[in-house]
């Protein structure tokens, strides 16, 4: 066994990901302040989705439209910076994921573990949004009912 040490240098993390963690340092003293506030959250989310561009401007827009409706009992909020949805223990449930804020490909629509998604051993927990049209709408709001029930 080798005890040579490893001298390589950490790239350590991105700039996008340190942001990241910064609105995620921040949203975490909001929500300790707003107590679960549904108007603040909505406000919150709101204006995370307005500082979009382009296609993740109109996608997040139209999966908020979509949660809020399939699931009222959501609570609007922002985590890591993107627009999420949580339950009434301020757990996140489902988030969009802008494909600039990562500089990558697609958005993405995503589900954390509370969701009750579970199907057997394997089940998807997130999907890439590149449209929208009425067919991934009704699958989401499928998906959305599907979780919180």
């Amino acid at each position: 066994m080798s005890t040579k040490k490893d001298t390589r240098k950490s790239e350590g993390f991105t700039a996008e990901e340190k942001a990241a963690m910064k609105a995620r340092a921040q949203e975490m003293k909001a929500e300790a302040r707003a107590s679960r506030n549904r108007k603040e959250g909505e406000k919150a989310a709101l204006a995370a989705i307005a500082q979009m561009k382009g296609s993740d401007n109109s996608l997040a827009k139209r999966i908020h439209e979509i949660v809020t409706a399939a699931a009222p009992e959501l609570m609007p909020k922002t985590w890591y910076g993107m627009p999420a949805y949580a339950d009434k223990e301020g757990k996140v449930i489902c988030f969009f994921q802008a494909a600039g804020k990562f500089n990558v490909r697609y958005a993405t629509f995503g589900f954390q573990p509370d969701a009750k998604l579970d199907d057997g051993n394997m089940w998807a927990a997130s999907f890439a949004l590149v449209r929208l049209t009425s067919a991934e709408e009704a699958k989401i709001i499928a998906l959305v009912k599907k979780a919180v029930t």
